[in-house]
């Protein structure tokens, strides 16, 4: 039985391509959705997909000649995400620009996620990490070679108040990611999450560790403005 129903349609009509959620799925669940999405559309986009399930779903693949032929492979390990496509599938650029700024170190894995979206849709990520309000000094250096995006993402965890001091710096869109590093009162990214959404300069704000979505959101921000 068939249980994969792939959104062909959905880049047509939303203009943004169906992602997978690799997260909870059996090797056996992945191995079926990445032949369908290669047979339909020539390429499957993975997030949340660690390291041992990104080998041994390889290793399976590519024991095929054909696969090895047909199909490349980038697997960004910090952002756990996995692309796979087609060899002569072609990436349009958009020319869109989208800064990515992270608090700390342990926010960089959401912010690569976030990367590999918008690169394959067609983006340009402006990226600098561990810039966060702990020694904001480091922001303005930062904020620099971002005067040209459309949007700012920033992930921020523990109280989270990133976002709203570059809302306040900034002429664009600032899309706040609450992550979920954090303890005590903070751990879980709750914290993090109510003070983005109190932030009294604007900020829009996605759900905890929502690389993906905040990426989408980028996106579609920079299509309207152009």
């Amino acid at each position: 039985m068939n249980i994969i129903k792939h959104d062909t349609d959905r880049e047509r009509r939303c203009g943004i391509p169906e992602v997978v959620l690799g997260e909870r799925k059996s090797i056996e669940n992945l191995l079926d959705v990445i032949k369908n999405f290669l047979d339909n559309s020539g390429r499957v986009i993975i997030t949340r997909i660690g390291q041992k399930t990104t080998k041994a779903i390889l290793d399976l693949l590519e024991n095929d000649e054909n696969f090895k032929e047909k199909y490349r492979t980038e697997y960004n390990s910090r952002g756990a995400a996995l692309v796979i496509k087609s060899k002569d599938f072609v990436r349009q650029k958009t020319g869109y620009k989208i800064g990515i700024l992270t608090a700390g170190t342990s926010d960089i894995r959401i912010a690569e996620e976030a990367k590999t979206i918008l690169k394959e849709l067609g983006c340009e990520a402006v990226v600098d990490y561990d810039v966060g309000v702990a020694g904001i000094h480091r922001l303005f250096p930062a904020l620099e070679p971002m005067k040209d995006v459309s949007s700012v993402i920033v992930i921020a965890g523990m109280e989270g108040t990133l976002p709203g001091v570059v809302a306040g710096l900034v002429d664009v869109p600032v899309i706040g990611v609450p992550s979920s590093v954090g303890y005590g009162i903070g751990s879980g990214g709750r914290a993090a999450l109510f003070t983005m959404l109190a932030s009294c300069t604007p900020v829009a704000v996605v759900n905890i560790d929502n690389g993906y979505g905040a990426a989408v959101l980028a996106y579609q921000i920079a299509r309207v403005k152009k």
